[in-house]
């Protein structure tokens, strides 16, 4: 069913908006039509008596859930992203992040697998002697792969943060070959 809706915005709001959700303002039209879709579900749900909520945390839960799905197309975003979004602090976000993830695990596992699946993919090293290393803005991901490497082998060293860099992660490179056929990602040399 396609559903059609006329917002006025100002140009001021338009540049707010467009700030928040990282986009252009050409593609403003379509990312607010993939929000719009999340949000149609959450009332549609509710209307229908499938979720029924009454805690604020658990409508902030759903509501990040409906997001993944459809506004960040199956990828768990990162602290930030939320922080914007929810107008949460970090801790906040992440903690939400966190609580989504665990409450819909079986609903998102297969988002949380392309989200580690994406972020092995980004890694590489400069040779053979180093650790693969990785920029991830998001702790819950960096726990994700850590908690992967703990399920196959407990010995495996884990996702540690790079001495001296905010976001930059090292992986070892039996660790990061170990996840990459855990989660079919084709390894980088």
């Amino acid at each position: 069913m396609q559903i059609t809706t006329t917002l006025n915005l100002d140009a001021a709001e338009r540049a707010e908006i467009c700030a928040i959700l990282g986009c252009t303002d050409p593609d403003l039209n379509t990312r607010l039509n993939s929000v719009l879709g999340a949000s149609i579900s959450e009332y549609l749900s509710m209307f229908r008596g499938q979720k029924v909520l009454k805690r604020g945390s658990d409508i902030l839960e759903y509501r990040l859930l409906l997001l993944v799905e459809t506004a960040f197309n199956g990828v768990i975003p990162d602290e930030r992203t939320v922080s914007s979004l929810f107008q949460t602090t970090l801790t906040e976000s992440r903690s939400l992040i966190r609580a989504v993830i665990s409450k819909y695990q079986y609903q998102l596992k297969p988002h949380v697998e392309r989200t580690l699946s994406a972020a092995l993919t980004a890694a590489n090293r400069q040779n053979n002697a180093q650790d693969y290393t990785v920029v991830i803005n998001s702790q819950n991901v960096i726990d994700e792969l850590n908690k992967a490497l703990a399920d196959i082998d407990g010995s495996l060293s884990p996702v540690a943060k790079k001495k001296g860099s905010v976001s930059t992660y090292e992986i070892s490179p039996s660790s990061y070959n170990r996840l990459c056929a855990k989660f079919g990602v084709q390894p980088r040399p």
